[in-house]
């Protein structure tokens, strides 16, 4: 029994290295995309600057941004070095995932939950990201734990730990704070006459509230530019959920019909699980009818709640079947695996070559040269991008009269008069977004007619979502 006992202990472990694994593999593989530049760009700057920016865009991430300035300052900012932070969160919420089964439903399921999810293609994709999705998923469970260990066995200790993983989390990701209403509904069906539980809870949430409130408010001024990109949210959004947030059709769909078999399966033993996945969705969904809000990686959160329940329904078989039916989920995921290795950007092929770009500059560039970029606000950061992987080699970008820091946020400004500003340069290096044969013809303006009346096309090189140039005066 004592064995037994022992090893049930460690239902955390398997699944940990499984994702550890997993995740690792390739995890440079795919360069940084525009959501990951952005957190370069932030990251990298001095703390005021850092708080600046919150100020003006990108609140609601502000807090992840000063946890990778910091990790930045210690371990780097290679393509490594940035998304490790997501995979070691990844890796300990599939060990959580697994505890967090093993006091609910039993050892096998959180076992088997943990394997589940390890084996995700939605679980790599986001544990190889620099972005706070991966920490907001390890916190969602770590708070879910604590919250039914303090139902359990009622403390202030636990309800302490249980408050700090409930602020983590609103400073990590604000909208993974819908996982409330089911930690609300798990507190009010455990109460009795004379507990004291529900104010011990609702005491527990006061340093979050504190903390996400100020975030709240300016994230609630900045969303008419921060998700301008965003339509409202339609039922068929709803449908695809399952495929967007595991990365995959196929592994999507079977999670979810074992999810489905594991709710049957429990009951109401199925409560706290799967309000932690319907509740979370179904709240999103209803602020997305009306403000542009619904993206689907923003419940990433969610999956290893669905893991629990699709772990309900591996254990009611035999062992042998129930690993098959893992195996068969990482099987069904390879294409998806190997396609996001290859790039980070949806729909697949929709890959920004920022690596390919530089590499030609780098091979080609002169002294003197100077570089332009169009549009200069776009989303996909050319400039941000290109800076990344050329670093100190970067040509003098020369019509800037402002950059992101000065201005605090992700782009840059430019001179009013293009043509003063490129007088006396030889050779420009034209970046633009697109396919273009002829890049200088896309680029608007009066920028476009200081380089189409002052500089000739030598040649043209075009690359996966850009296309870089060389004009010569």
């Amino acid at each position: 029994m004592r064995r037994v006992t022992r090893w049930a202990g460690l239902v955390w472990l398997g699944p940990t290295l499984l994702t550890l694994i997993v995740t690792l593999a390739g995890i440079d593989r795919a360069q940084l995309w525009r959501d990951e530049l952005a957190t370069w760009s932030a990251a990298t700057r001095p703390v005021g600057d850092l708080l600046r920016l919150a100020g003006t865009i990108d609140a609601a991430t502000g807090p992840y941004y000063l946890l990778m300035h910091g990790w930045v300052a210690v371990f780097g900012d290679s393509t490594t070095a940035l998304r490790l932070p997501s995979v070691l969160a990844m890796a300990g919420a599939a060990g959580l995932t697994a505890l967090l089964g093993q006091r609910l439903l039993g050892a096998r399921v959180g076992l088997l939950a943990g394997l589940l999810f390890a084996v995700l293609p939605g679980t790599s994709r986001y544990a190889q990201e620099a972005r706070p999705y991966a920490l907001a998923t390890l916190l969602a469970v770590l708070a879910t734990l604590l919250l039914v260990d303090a139902l359990r066995r009622p403390a202030w200790s636990r309800w302490a730990g249980y408050a700090v993983a409930v602020a983590a989390l609103g400073l990590t990701h604000l909208i993974a704070l819908t996982l409330l209403a089911a930690h609300a509904l798990a507190v009010l069906t455990t109460l009795r006459t004379g507990e004291r539980r529900a104010w011990r809870w609702l005491v527990a949430l006061l340093p979050a509230v504190l903390l996400a409130a100020p975030l709240v408010l300016l994230a609630r001024g900045q969303r008419s530019r921060q998700l301008d990109w965003v339509d409202l949210a339609r039922l068929s959004d709803l449908i695809a959920l399952p495929s967007g947030v595991a990365q995959s059709g196929p592994v999507g769909g079977l999670v979810l019909g074992l999810a489905a078999l594991g709710a049957a399966r429990l009951g109401r033993r199925a409560l706290l699980s799967g309000g932690c996945v319907l509740l979370p969705v179904l709240l999103v969904f209803a602020a997305g009818l009306v403000v542009p809000l619904w993206v689907p990686r923003y419940l990433v959160f969610t999956v290893p709640f669905g893991c629990l329940l699709a772990g309900a329904a591996l254990a009611s078989v035999p062992v042998a079947p129930a690993l098959t039916l893992v195996a068969l989920a990482g099987v069904l995921g390879l294409p998806d695996q190997a396609a996001l290795r290859r790039t980070h950007e949806w729909p697949r092929s929709a890959t920004v070559d920022y690596r390919g770009v530089a590499r030609v500059i780098a091979d080609h560039e002169q002294p003197g040269d100077t570089i332009v970029f169009s549009p200069r606000d776009s989303w996909l950061f050319p400039d941000v991008g290109t800076a990344y992987h050329l670093r100190g080699r970067r040509p003098r970008d020369v019509l800037v009269v402002r950059d992101q820091r000065q201005r605090a946020d992700l782009w840059a400004s430019e001179c009013d008069r293009p043509a003063e500003c490129l007088a006396g340069v030889r050779r420009v290096w034209l970046v633009v977004t697109g396919q273009r044969n002829n890049p200088v013809a896309a680029v608007p303006g009066a920028k476009g007619a200081a380089l189409r009346d002052g500089f000739t096309v030598q040649q043209v090189w075009p690359r996966p979502g850009l296309t870089v140039a060389l004009l010569t005066r």
